[in-house]
């Protein structure tokens, strides 16, 4: 595995986050790049080469180059991914045989959110980061292939479902993890076992990232000020906002909506 995963000569790699209402899809296109699509809510559905392939939330994505692409998404709720891209010079028939070989899709594990995290807050620093995104990119890929043989598939506890949903119907309130716990009559403690277990993350965790999400919505898509958005998704201040805002994008919120624009026309004709 590491010497397929060492020749390839990678022409770059980048990162993204994109958003799509209900009922959304994207493509046909012809993929061309090694991508990992990291699905962290609502639901996909990929044909490829006209073969269907379905993808859950926790859940992340390998999908080839080479391949006609087709996605479609949940049909009564947003779905949010996360994306890794990277382009090689070229792979042999023995590399793509064996990129063939893996599974469409496993648990996101931490390392490769923690990965993808580094990639996106890296995506707009000044050129010399190119390289190191590369590297990254390249990490990203080496990780999946090694995260097949320690990872189970695993199907959601219903628990972990039903929490989840509470945290999206509440995330604008001052959410506590015991008031999570509780809707789901279980322990603080029982909760973020199961939580870690088939998420990948804390309920907390996944509260910020919800209430992210929903924040890149509204700057993108309304003209709200800056500590209306915080307001309406949850956060303690706009100074609050404005901090996590920017250790998880790499971008203030101003300057994120300013390119907001010709940044998501440019992420969608490179990705998902």
């Amino acid at each position: 595995m590491s010497d397929f995963l060492r020749v390839p000569d990678i022409v770059h790699a980048t990162a993204g986050t994109v958003i799509y209402p209900p009922g959304g899809r994207f493509g046909p296109r012809t993929q061309p790049d090694l991508q990992l699509v990291l699905l962290h809510a609502g639901q996909m559905t990929v044909l490829i080469d006209d073969i269907p392939h379905e993808a859950q939330p926790g859940h992340v994505v390998l999908l080839n180059p080479g391949h006609v692409e087709q996605f479609f998404f949940a049909k009564e709720q947003e779905t949010w991914h996360r994306w890794i891209a990277v382009h090689v010079q070229k792979l042999t028939a023995e590399q793509l045989a064996y990129l063939q070989h893996l599974p469409f899709a496993i648990p996101i594990s931490e390392n490769m959110n923690r990965l993808t995290d580094l990639m996106l807050s890296l995506r707009h620093s000044h050129a010399d980061s190119a390289e190191v995104i590369c590297s990254l990119g390249l990490a990203a890929i080496q990780l999946y292939a090694g995260d097949i043989s320690a990872s189970r598939r695993r199907d959601t506890h219903p628990s972990v479902n039903q929490a989840i949903a509470y945290i999206e119907q509440h995330y604008s309130e001052e959410l506590t993890l015991e008031q999570i716990a509780k809707c789901v009559s279980l322990s603080p403690e029982h909760l973020v076992r199961l939580f870690r277990k088939f998420a990948n993350m804390t309920p907390v965790k996944y509260l910020w990232h919800y209430r992210m999400l929903k924040a890149n919505e509204l700057l993108a898509h309304t003209g709200l000020p800056v500590g209306e958005v915080a307001a309406r998704c949850g956060f303690k201040s706009s100074f609050h906002f404005a901090r996590m805002f920017k250790q998880m994008t790499g971008m203030t919120p101003s300057a994120y909506r300013r390119h907001n624009w010709d940044g998501l026309q440019h992420e969608k004709s490179r990705g998902t």
